[in-house]
């Protein structure tokens, strides 16, 4: 689904070369249109990714690991250099 959605952004981008003949051509020849085909017929129906949903969690949880450890050691990092040091009176409020 998103490679679908880039897909369109992707072929303007490439077809944007400096010889204006060439890329006339090329717009006319690739422009992709919505889901039907000039005659009227409704296109096929796009193949799924099986396992999309396990493609996203392989892809975010580890982001979210690897954030998380690198604004730890920037917090210690700042902490032991007293650039920046949590208050305490902050946790006493009740």
């Amino acid at each position: 689904m998103i490679v679908s959605r880039l897909a369109k952004p992707l072929n303007v981008a490439l077809h944007q070369l400096p010889r204006q003949s060439a890329r006339n051509e090329i717009n006319a020849s690739r422009r992709m249109s919505g889901v039907h085909f000039r005659s009227g017929a409704l296109k096929p129906k796009p193949g799924e990714m099986p396992f999309g949903l396990l493609a996203i969690l392989c892809a975010v949880i580890p982001g979210l690991f690897v954030g998380a450890t690198i604004s730890k050691n920037v917090a210690n990092f700042l902490e032991e250099n007293d650039l920046f040091v949590p208050a305490d009176d902050d946790d006493d409020e009740d």
